[in-house]
């Protein structure tokens, strides 16, 4: 969804983990070694998808969503776009980049500025930390169960662009497929998952979307 938006992968094709060390901006003991070095970055990425729109695809997601309230979205992606677009409903199982919790107080905060941290630091006087998950960080596990309580009971189960590999995310189509849903996949390229589906669109999100819900 994002990279058609012009957001980064962060895995795919040209994605920023090949051009950036995960272990120097991504992981607690990158945090822990240097905050303000990871923060920059992060607050880097804040700034470029600003810099971005939603496209067409998260408009009909949006809509759909206003017509059929029980559509639930899923995400892996952390940059906000659903929200931009209007939806309402959006389990982000990796986080929030506008976001930031305070490890020491257990506290999260909003911090939808215009890219730049509003504060860098809690009142307490620690660091705060980016609200995503980073590599070696443990899912919450109330947002990975509220996500396997909406795929586990939905009828219609749409993943969109998703490269299948990443777990929890790579096993939802099966549990959606397991419980009866019909599944459909998006995506440019085919995965390994790809022949459980019920149908394949080989397009990007948008032009997916627009076959399925014009």
């Amino acid at each position: 969804m994002s990279a058609e938006s012009g957001v980064p992968t962060y895995r795919g094709h040209g994605g920023i983990w090949y051009k950036y060390k995960w272990e120097e901006y991504a992981c607690q003991a990158a945090f822990n070694r240097d905050p303000e070095g990871v923060l920059d970055f992060h607050e880097l990425r804040r700034i470029e998808a600003l810099k971005c729109e939603p496209h067409s695809g998260h408009d009909i997601i949006s809509q759909v969503q206003k017509e059929k309230p029980a559509t639930v979205i899923v995400t892996q992606n952390i940059d906000g776009m659903h929200q931009r677009a209007g939806s309402a409903h959006v389990i982000e199982i990796h986080g929030s980049a506008w976001r930031l919790r305070c490890e020491a107080e257990g506290k999260i905060f909003e911090d939808l500025n215009d890219g730049k941290y509003q504060s860098r630091k809690c009142k307490c006087g620690a660091w705060l930390r980016p609200d995503i998950i980073w590599f070696q960080d443990m899912l919450d596990e109330a947002t990975v169960r509220e996500a396997t309580n909406s795929i586990s009971t939905c009828d219609l189960f749409i993943s969109i662009g998703t490269s299948a590999v990443v777990w929890p995310a790579a096993g939802y189509p099966n549990l959606a497929k397991s419980s009866g849903a019909f599944c459909i996949e998006i995506n440019p390229e085919e995965t390994e998952l790809s022949p459980l589906y019920d149908k394949c669109i080989r397009s990007t999100a948008s032009q997916g979307l627009n076959q399925l819900f014009e």
